[in-house]
């Protein structure tokens, strides 16, 4: 952690919305005057999409039905827990750009599936702000959570994750159901053993929770809509946290634990501006105070 070069880390798998989440901080650091720098977890993939696919049939020769993009052999953990660390001592890091699509493409000048070239952040920006599978991960070898100010957790219940999932895939990148399926069953033992405990590292979690039936994600015809959600929202530390003044704001919310209000899926994005604002706004002004 970093007071004069502070870090925002937001965390979640493939299909939680993490990409929503980072539109709703762009809007605050608009809105406030602050100076982001951005590092996306895709550029620390080890591999391209070929090489990917290359490896992934190789493994899978060798009788391993499990290699995927959570793992630790597939990512350059090092690497990031480096950018971190590095930011937060110097406010500068080295990073990439993965190229996802077409149009990403013809802006970089390179095919889509591949990375840019490693390059320095630009000088001068107030904080760092990661989106992607691994801003909290902590392993025998690496802890990327420690050097993170604010950690966020992006965290639907499974079966709106794996729907969100599939509707993404089969829609965006032109996956069926089985393909979109089976990356979800290759990837189970590392989403358990790499995902799922960065959330108890996280400083909160927001979790949608469908008040629709869901029961059988894989015939799913919709993405249940904010209205037909709910939001938990957990606080690690609720110390500070004025809930009165959340539960006043946030119409028909309430309590469910001590540190855990909940909310009207449709108040994600009000939510998620009332909590995030003036805790990103310490961080800024602690900065600003520093000479």
């Amino acid at each position: 952690m970093s007071r004069k070069h502070p870090i925002i880390s937001i965390t979640g798998s493939s299909g939680a919305g993490t990409s929503s989440v980072k539109r709703t901080f762009e809007q605050i650091f608009h809105r406030e005057g602050v100076k982001a720098v951005y590092i996306e977890g895709d550029a620390f993939h080890r591999y391209d999409r070929a090489e990917m696919r290359a490896q992934m049939a190789r493994e899978a020769e060798r009788g391993n039905k499990h290699f995927s993009h959570f793992s630790p052999q597939t990512n350059l953990f090092e690497e990031l827990e480096k950018a971190f660390r590095d930011y937060g001592e110097t406010g500068s890091a080295v990073t990439r750009h993965y190229i996802h699509d077409d149009e990403e493409a013809a802006r970089h000048g390179s095919p889509p599936g591949t990375f840019t070239a490693w390059k320095q952040l630009p000088e001068g920006s107030e904080l760092l702000f990661y989106e992607g599978l691994h801003g909290a991960v902590v392993t025998d070898k690496v802890n990327v959570a420690r050097y993170a100010d604010l950690k966020i957790g992006v965290v639907p219940v499974i079966n709106l994750e794996w729907i969100q999932k599939l509707h993404r895939d089969r829609s965006a990148r032109g996956y069926s159901t089985e393909a979109v399926t089976d990356t979800i069953l290759r990837r189970m033992p590392d989403y358990i053993n790499y995902i799922c405990p960065q959330f108890t590292e996280t400083d909160i979690n927001f979790q949608r929770v469908p008040t629709v039936d869901t029961s059988n994600p894989f015939i799913a015809r919709w993405i249940p809509t904010p209205d037909e959600s709910m939001v938990v929202i957990r606080f690690r530390n609720p110390r500070g946290i004025d809930f009165p003044y959340l539960l006043s704001m946030l119409p028909n919310s309430f309590m469910s634990r001590a540190n855990s209000i909940v909310c009207h899926g449709g108040k994600l994005d009000l939510a998620m501006q009332l909590i995030l604002t003036p805790l990103i706004m310490q961080l800024i002004e602690r900065k600003r105070g520093i000479k």
